[in-house]
């Protein structure tokens, strides 16, 4: 990453001299900070790109997880009887799949921000972390539109509300850790390796299945549940789902998450400010 140096002439005059980072530098996050509007501006021109010229506009933020949820319900709960710990299977299915398209939209949109935005990379300074933030951002009005269907059918069910839903933006703020520590990663490798453009839908898709999304954790045998704690979209999606719909929160698998998504962002940041000072020359 380039960063900027402010010093002063013999004439008095301050020069900013912005040149290339060294090793491992620091995030700057008082530089980031300070650029916060242009993190508004971006995701606010890719939620306008997104629905321009759309017919349906903004609902198609819910008619994704909708016609997902249906598919699933036919599928898994009609034909092939999977279990939904008691919930009724569109409702339990929904809870998971607004959890699981958030974050993969995000990822998938973060991780392509940079090649979409040439342009900005190569003529503009400013941190580049925010473009893919940006593209995170921007999945959130998406979430926040397909929640107000959630409510709905919570309504619709009959659904009893507790203080524990109180905690759904923990969970949901935890997705957002984790698709923006896998997207600042991904967006930075596919400068360099386009392969990850064309890898990544598959593995989200293989990803999902991976994932307590239309199946409940319980379905899995006991001795191999804690492996699947250590994906770290489970404690999230099943937290989630816990609190909207009440039931028992999985602590040891939240508590997994959330180191997990903590060092992941760590180490996506320190990564993509290793690799930034060659995006303009690769890109």
């Amino acid at each position: 990453m380039a960063i900027a140096r402010s010093e002063t002439s013999r004439s008095g005059v301050p020069v900013v001299t912005i040149g290339p980072t060294r090793g491992w530098q620091t995030l700057n996050l008082g530089e980031i900070w300070s650029s916060r509007e242009v993190l508004y501006y971006l995701a606010w021109r890719d939620i306008k790109v997104r629905y321009k010229q759309t017919v349906l506009g903004a609902a198609w933020a819910i008619l994704q997880p909708l016609l997902s949820m249906l598919i699933f319900t036919l599928l898994l709960s009609r034909w092939a009887k999977i279990p939904s710990d008691g919930i009724p299977y569109p409702l339990f299915s929904y809870t998971g799949l607004l959890l699981w398209m958030f974050f993969a939209n995000a990822v998938t949109g973060s991780a392509n921000s940079l090649i979409e935005n040439t342009d900005l990379v190569t003529k503009v300074y400013f941190p580049r972390l925010l473009i893919p933030g940006g593209a995170v951002a921007s999945v959130l009005v998406d979430f926040g539109i397909a929640l107000c269907l959630l409510i709905g059918l919570m309504l619709y069910y009959g659904v009893k509300w507790s203080w524990q839903i109180a905690l759904a933006p923990v969970f949901a703020g935890l997705t957002l850790l984790l698709a923006l520590g896998f997207g600042l990663w991904l967006s930075a490798l596919n400068v360099k390796y386009r392969d990850f453009r064309y890898a990544l839908p598959f593995v989200i898709q293989i990803w999902m299945f991976a994932t307590p999304v239309v199946y409940p954790l319980s379905l899995v045998p006991e001795h191999w549940r804690w492996i699947m704690s250590f994906n770290p979209l489970t404690g999230a999606i099943e937290g989630f789902r816990a609190v909207m719909l009440g039931g028992p929160i999985h602590w040891q698998a939240v508590w997994i998450s959330a180191v997990l998504a903590g060092g992941i962002l760590l180490y996506a940041g320190f990564a993509f400010k290793r690799m930034e000072r060659t995006f303009a020359d690769l890109i």
